[in-house]
């Protein structure tokens, strides 16, 4: 698996398995189960996910050493501030059956996040997490938590695909040396990307699937990424991604396909941060 070395050393995989919405305690663990024999060795929950525990079942079954899984979780709004968030980061732990984590990141920048990140440093450099980042962070938010402390951020989980394709914002987290991560690789579906002419165009000449060169396209700028399906064929497809390259032209007219605006999440809407900072998950 080819890997990015974070800021402390660290190497992550590039591409992973994440788990958001798949609710079902029982789909959640046969598809982590899946991916795990398959070969992915990142698996991305969140505590706000309420699948952890299935997650922790599934790295178990799987009989793959702890030490070649790159686990993530990360920390709700609910639960931000340096006290809540130790508590948390225990309760997640517990939860996978684990007695590490590789990443735990703020999942959103919202709350006591300096609270938060002074308890993520301490765990850090208690050896129970291998690296500490953050999830969802615009610029000015990062570089707020970059100037007042100790630890710079390893990664940034944020929204990027064809359509929202974070140029500026992946080249001030590069200056910085934050790690850039993907969440929803496939835009979600929006602008029904798979049937965009150009990338199906794209597909077809390398005879690939569009999420084959969606996922292609992100590893070959060096960010992460972390599709999700329970569909074991596509948890297979989405893996067999490293036998083929787009061309310098392939991702210039992947390039032209950028919005430069949020397709899914906007932080910047107060409503969104209303409704997210109310949102409660049962621990």
């Amino acid at each position: 698996m080819q890997t990015v070395t974070l800021n402390n050393g660290v190497e992550m995989p590039i591409l992973g398995f994440g788990v958001y919405q798949i609710n079902d305690e029982d789909v959640c663990e046969e598809t982590v189960y899946n991916a795990l024999v398959e070969g992915y060795r990142l698996i991305d929950t969140a505590a706000v996910y309420e699948n952890e525990e299935a997650v922790g079942r599934a790295i178990k079954r799987s009989g793959v050493p702890r030490e070649e899984i790159f686990v993530t979780t990360k920390l709700w709004i609910q639960d931000a501030g340096y006290e809540s968030a130790k508590k948390a980061f225990e309760t997640s732990l517990k939860k996978l059956q684990l007695d590490y984590l590789d990443l735990y990141l703020i999942h959103m920048p919202f709350g006591d996040v300096h609270g938060s990140w002074r308890a993520l440093e301490e765990l850090y450099c208690e050896g129970k997490i291998r690296a500490i980042g953050v999830s969802n962070f615009l610029n000015d938010r990062l570089m707020d938590l970059i100037v007042h402390h100790e630890i710079v951020p390893a990664v940034n989980q944020v929204e990027t695909h064809t359509f929202t394709q974070q140029i500026e914002n992946a080249q001030f987290m590069k200056n910085h040396h934050v790690q850039i991560e993907s969440w929803a690789p496939f835009a979600e579906g929006k602008n029904n990307i798979f049937n965009n002419e150009v990338l199906v165009l794209i597909a077809e000449k390398h005879r690939k699937s569009v999420a084959q060169v969606a996922l292609r396209w992100l590893i070959q700028r060096g960010i992460v990424a972390i599709p999700k399906s329970v569909h074991k064929e596509r948890i297979i497809e989405n893996f067999n991604i490293f036998n083929f390259e787009l061309s310098e032209e392939d991702m210039k007219k992947i390039a032209t396909l950028d919005t430069k605006e949020s397709l899914i999440l906007s932080l910047q809407d107060p409503e969104n941060v209303e409704q997210l900072s109310n949102m409660k998950f049962h621990d």
